[in-house]
């Protein structure tokens, strides 16, 4: 005997159901609530400067620089600078054929052992606000992806207050777009002198020291260098050498501006 087929009545499809403007007002507004407290980060501070910036006594960076205290934790940075720009160096070179290669960001070294080849990974990063402030850090580590955490981390750390000015002869337009006098720095066999340029110049440099002085704010700078340039790490240690020295020194004559304008 054949088997009978079951027929099954179609649901019925229910009628739209018609919303309110006040209800859609209302869950647009829940969504957006929603989204900003998913999207606010959120700083679990350890040490009492952090406590400070968590309870809005210190709202900006320069009141850490004015009163001399030093930053310890990189989520204070991330807290004060929301927009924080950040750019890596590149220090390391790709295999390529009679000594040539590619740049690369990550610098990759190795020990021969008994047991085997151990790799290590280098990386230097930069952080700056293009408004006055700018740091500088190096990490290592056995994978490329942690030093280049550890390098954002110790560049947050070592956050420099620079100053700015019009030291050109040739401009005198008083705004801070340059450096305020001739600086000098040096590390290892590079040596570099940053000079005051008139408005309009750019940025007379080699690319990656670019990256220093964007991320400081600087628009027009010449630049003279000497040594083995092509070891980048000593040419970006030398920028910051300059850098804080400009800071150190205390101009005469000059309009400077500190930190952010």
């Amino acid at each position: 005997m054949a088997r009978q087929k079951k027929l099954y009545d179609k649901p019925q499809e229910s009628a739209p159901v018609v919303k309110s403007e006040e209800i859609k007002q209302g869950e647009k507004q829940e969504v957006k609530e929603f989204r900003e407290k998913k999207e606010k980060p959120k700083f679990a501070f350890k040490t009492e400067l952090g406590k400070r910036v968590a309870s809005g006594e210190i709202t900006q960076l320069k009141e850490i620089f004015d009163a001399g205290l030093k930053i310890r934790e990189a989520a204070i940075v991330d807290a004060l600078v929301p927009d924080l720009f950040s750019e890596f160096v590149f220090i390391g070179q790709a295999r390529g054929k009679f000594g040539g290669g590619k740049r690369r960001l990550i610098k990759q070294t190795q020990k021969k052992t008994a047991e085997g080849n151990k790799p290590n990974f280098a990386a230097l990063a930069i952080v700056g606000n293009s408004n006055g402030y700018v740091g500088m850090g190096k990490g290592k580590a056995k994978e490329s992806m942690p030093a280049r955490d550890k390098a954002l981390r110790n560049a947050k750390l070592n956050m420099l207050e620079i100053v700015r000015g019009c030291g050109s002869w040739k401009c005198g337009c008083g705004e801070p777009h340059s450096l305020p006098f001739t600086v000098e720095g040096k590390s290892g066999s590079v040596e570099i002198k940053l000079m005051p340029a008139p408005k309009g110049t750019g940025l007379v440099c080699e690319n990656e020291i670019k990256k220093v002085l964007k991320a400081a704010g600087y628009k027009d700078i010449w630049m003279k260098s000497t040594g083995q340039t092509r070891r980048k790490l000593n040419f970006v240690y030398a920028t910051i050498e300059a850098l804080t020295k400009a800071s150190e020194t205390r101009a005469k004559g000059y309009k400077v501006y500190r930190g952010a304008v």
